[in-house]
C-alpha cells in the first residue's frame, strides 16, 4: 500500500469510527448512518478527480449549515421530540452534514484537520449519550485510528517540505533507499506498513501510563453517570398509591432494573430471596396506599461511612448485597429484607414507618450501593406460640373497606377452619396455601368491577401477584390479623459469568408481610402460585453470550463508572493482602531451603546470588549507556551493521578533523572523500554508504579492510596536503 492510500484510508477510518460510536450510543439513526456510509464510499471514489466539490463551493455549503441547524432544531420540537433530545439530535445531524460536505470537496491540510475535529466532537457527543463497554470498544478503535492518522498527517506535511535536491544530498544516488524515495516515476514515497504497529504501540503506552492515574483518582461523579435516555419508561408501582393492576403492567416490560451481587454466597438466603421496595398499609378497595402514619419518615445519620438503619443479634444471618440500580423515576432503594445498614453516594437516607428506604431522585443516574440485611425470621414454633394482642398503633393493619363484599370474610373464615388453624401463623399459612393451590396465574385475565377483589376470588379465579397478595392481606385482616402488602422484585436470573442477579421489570412482584407482636417481627408470606414466582431459564449460545456481555457491563459499571473511594480502598486492600501473601510464601520457601542446606552450601548460594546481582547491574548500566542493542552485545563483531558503520565513519571524520579537514554542508560524504584524493578515505566512505544508506551488511573481509584503511590513515602524515 502506498503512503498516500494509507493516509486516506486511515483518515476515512477515523471519521467512520466516530460516526459508528455516535450511532451505537443512540445519537444517530441507522438510516442516516447508512446514508453517510454511502457518502463516504462516493467521496473515496471521487478523490483526486474533477468531480470533487471546489473549496469555495464547499465553504458556501458549510455556511448553510447554520440555518439548517436552526430549522432542524425547530422541526424536532414540532414533532414532539423529548426536550433532552432536541439538542442531541440537531448536533448529530450537523456533524453528519459537515463531515459529508468536507469529504466530497477538494481537501487541503486545514480541511483534513477540520474533519478530524468534527469526528472528535462526534465522539464527545457519543460519550455524553452512553458510557458503556460498547463505547469503550469504539473509543479504543477511534484512538488507534486517530494516532495512526495524526502520524501519517505529520509525515505527509514533512514529506512535502523536503526538496528533491535535499534528498539527493542526504542519500547516495546508487543506494536502494534513494530508489525507494524517488520511485519509478520520480515521486517520493515512504513505507507505510509499519505505521499501524507504531500507532498500536503508542495506544498501549497511553493506556499503561493512564492506568496508575485511573487507580489513584476516583471518579468525580462517584458512583453515578448520566444517561441520555433518562429513567426506565412506565416504571410504576412504587409510589405512595398503587392501583390494582399496575404491577401487572410493569411485568410486561423486560428492561433491566438492577443487578445485585451477593458478596458472600455462602451466607445468601434461600429460595425465598426478594428485593424489598415499598410497603403499603391502607387498602381502599381499588388501590393500596400509604396512610398518614406510614408516610412519616426518619432521616438516618451516617456512621463510619454507613447509614445505620437498625440492629440485630443474629450476626450469622447477615447478607451483604451490592446493588447496581438503573435510572428510575422513583426514590425507593431496593434491598433484601430487613436492611440494617446502607452505604452509597447519598446526600440523605430516609426510612418510613413501614421500613421502606428512600433517597434522592435518580431518573438520569445509575446508582451503586451496598446493603447489609438480616434475612433471618423467627422459627414457626415461636410464631405459633405468639398470642400477644396487638397494640393500638397496630390496629390500622387490620382495617379494610366497609364496602367490601361479605363473602370475603366468610371465605377467609372457612379456609382457616378447614385447615384447623388456631393461631395467626397457621391462619396465614392456610390462606397462602389455598391461594397457591386453587387459583391460576395469568397476566392476561384481570379482575374489574366495583369490587375487583371479589371478582378475582369468586369469578375469575386467576390473576397476577398483585391480586394474590391483596387477597391474602385483606382476607387475613377480616379475621383480625395485621398485614401489609409489599411491592418489590423477585431475585431475578442468576448470571454465573457476572456472579450477580439480573433483575428486570418483568421480575416485579407483590407479597404479604404479617406482623407478630411477641417477636416484633414482620414475616414474609407469598401466596402467588409457582408459575408467578419461577424465573424463566434462558439457554443456548445467544443466551450464554448475553450473560458474558452483562458480566462485562457490570464490571465496567463497578470498576470504571462507579469507581469511588470505597472501590479504591478495596483495591488497595486486595493488593496489600496479595503482596503480604507473596512475602509470606517467599519467607516459607527460603526458610525451608535454609533448613535443608549446610552452612557451606549456604555461603555458596549467597556468593552465587551476589555474582548474579553484580552481573545484572553491569548489564543494566551498559544498556542505559549504550542502548539495549549495543548494551546486550558481547563483542564488536556482534554489533549491528548500522551501528558499526556510524562508529567507523565517525572514526574517519575524527582523524580528518585532527588534520583540519571537515566536510562542507553542501557536500555528500562521497563527494568529500573524492575531493580529498585519499584512497583509504574513499574506501571507508563507500563502505559506509553501503551500510548506512543501502541497508547492506559488511563481510568479515570488508571489516578488516576498513580497519586496515583507518590504521593506514592514522600512520600517514597528511599525504593529501602535498
Amino acid at each position: 500500500m502506498s503512503f498516500a492510500t494509507y493516509f486516506k484510508a486511515s483518515s476515512y477510518a477515523m471519521i467512520a469510527v466516530a460516526m459508528l460510536a455516535l450511532m451505537m450510543a443512540g445519537g444517530l439513526h441507522l438510516a442516516l448512518a447508512t446514508v453517510f456510509a454511502a457518502v463516504m464510499v462516493v467521496a473515496w471514489s471521487l478523490e483526486g478527480t474533477k468531480w470533487q466539490l471546489s473549496e469555495r463551493l464547499g465553504l458556501a455549503i458549510v455556511l448553510l449549515s447554520i440555518p439548517l441547524f436552526l430549522f432542524d432544531w425547530k422541526y424536532q420540537r414540532a414533532i414532539g421530540e423529548a426536550p433532552g433530545r432536541l439538542g442531541v439530535n440537531a448536533l448529530a445531524h450537523l456533524i453528519v452534514f459537515l463531515s459529508a460536505v468536507k469529504l466530497l470537496q477538494v481537501k487541503s491540510d486545514r480541511d483534513w484537520a477540520f474533519l478530524y475535529l468534527i469526528s472528535f466532537f462526534g465522539l464527545l457527543l457519543a460519550a455524553g449519550l452512553s458510557f458503556s463497554p460498547v463505547f469503550l470498544g469504539t473509543l479504543t478503535l477511534y484512538l488507534l485510528c486517530a494516532l495512526s492518522t495524526v502520524i501519517a498527517f505529520e509525515i505527509r506535511k514533512a514529506q512535502r517540505g523536503i526538496k528533491f535536491v535535499e534528498t539527493r544530498l542526504l542519500v547516495p544516488p546508487d543506494s536502494r533507499v534513494f530508489r525507494k524515495l524517488v520511485g519509478t516515476r520520480g515521486k517520493r514515497d515512504i513505507e507505510a506498513s509499519r505505521l499501524p504497529l507504531v500507532a498500536a504501540s503508542m495506544l498501549v503506552l497511553i493506556f499503561i501510563l493512564a492506568l496508575p492515574l485511573f487507580l489513584v483518582a476516583p471518579r468525580a461523579g462517584s458512583a453515578v453517570i448520566s444517561r441520555g435516555g433518562g429513567a426506565l419508561t412506565n416504571f410504576i408501582g412504587f409510589s405512595e398509591s398503587v392501583r390494582l393492576g399496575e404491577i401487572g403492567d410493569l411485568k410486561r416490560n423486560n428492561q433491566v432494573v438492577m443487578r445485585v451481587r451477593i458478596e458472600d454466597p455462602d451466607s445468601a438466603p434461600g429460595p425465598g430471596l426478594k428485593w424489598r421496595g415499598l410497603a403499603l398499609d391502607e387498602f381502599t378497595g381499588h388501590a393500596w396506599k400509604k396512610s398518614a402514619e406510614a408516610r412519616r419518615t426518619q432521616q438516618k445519620l451516617i456512621e463510619r461511612g454507613f447509614f445505620r438503619l437498625g440492629t440485630t443479634d443474629a450476626l450469622k444471618g447477615l447478607t451483604t448485597q451490592t446493588v447496581f440500580l438503573e435510572p428510575l423515576n422513583s426514590t425507593v432503594l431496593f434491598a433484601a429484607p430487613r436492611a440494617l445498614a446502607i452505604q452509597g453516594d447519598f446526600p440523605f437516607v430516609r426510612v418510613d414507618s413501614e421500613g421502606s428506604i428512600q433517597s434522592r431522585a435518580h431518573d438520569l443516574d445509575r446508582m451503586m450501593y451496598t446493603v447489609i440485611s438480616d434475612t433471618t425470621e423467627p422459627d414457626p414454633e415461636t410464631l405459633r406460640r405468639d398470642m400477644r394482642p396487638y397494640s393500638a398503633s397496630d390496629e390500622r393493619y387490620k382495617d379494610y373497606p366497609q364496602t367490601l363484599d361479605r363473602r370475603v370474610a366468610d371465605y377467609a373464615r372457612a379456609t382457616i377452619l378447614n385447615a384447623r388453624a388456631r393461631n395467626r401463623y397457621d391462619a396465614a399459612k392456610a390462606i397462602e396455601t389455598e391461594l397457591r393451590d386453587n387459583y391460576g396465574y395469568s397476566l392476561q385475565m384481570r379482575a374489574s368491577g366495583a369490587d375487583p377483589l371479589s371478582d378475582f376470588l369468586f369469578n375469575i379465579r386467576a390473576g397476577h401477584c398483585e391480586y394474590f397478595s391483596t387477597a391474602m392481606a385483606v382476607t387475613l385482616r377480616t379475621q383480625g390479623v395485621a398485614t401489609r402488602v409489599v411491592n418489590g422484585f423477585l431475585p431475578g436470573e442468576y448470571n454465573e459469568a457476572a456472579g450477580a442477579y439480573t433483575v428486570r421489570q418483568s421480575d416485579a412482584h407483590s407479597w404479604v408481610e404479617v406482623y407478630f407482636p411477641e417477636t416484633n417481627s414482620w414475616v414474609t408470606f407469598d401466596p402467588t402460585p409457582a408459575a408467578g414466582r419461577t424465573e424463566p431459564q434462558t439457554t443456548g449460545l445467544a443466551a450464554q453470550l448475553g450473560k458474558y456481555a452483562e458480566a462485562l457491563e457490570l464490571i465496567w459499571f463497578q470498576y470504571v463508572v462507579g469507581y469511588d473511594k470505597k472501590e479504591q480502598r478495596s483495591l488497595a486492600t486486595s493488593f496489600h493482602n496479595r503482596v503480604f501473601n507473596y512475602r509470606r510464601m517467599a519467607s516459607e520457601v527460603f526458610g525451608s531451603i535454609k533448613g535443608k542446606v549446610t552452612p557451606l552450601s549456604s555461603k555458596a548460594i549467597f556468593v552465587a546470588l551476589g555474582l548474579i546481582t553484580v552481573s545484572v547491574t553491569v548489564i543494566f548500566v551498559r544498556v542505559l549507556r549504550l542502548g539495549w542493542r549495543r548494551g546486550l552485545s558481547i563483542s564488536r563483531s556482534n554489533r549491528g551493521p548500522e551501528i558499526a558503520a556510524v562508529e567507523f565513519y565517525q572514526r574517519l571524520m575524527d582523524l580528518l578533523a585532527q588534520r583540519g579537514l571537515s566536510r562542507l554542508s553542501d557536500q555528500t560524504p562521497l563527494e568529500f572523500a573524492s575531493n580529498l584524493g585519499s584512497r583509504e578515505a574513499l574506501t571507508v566512505t563507500r563502505l559506509y554508504n553501503r551500510v548506512r544508506f543501502g541497508s547492506q551488511k559488511l563481510s568479515a573481509n570488508e571489516l578488516r579492510e576498513i580497519d586496515q584503511a583507518l590504521r593506514d590513515l592514522e600512520g600517514t602524515e597528511r599525504p593529501y596536503d602535498r
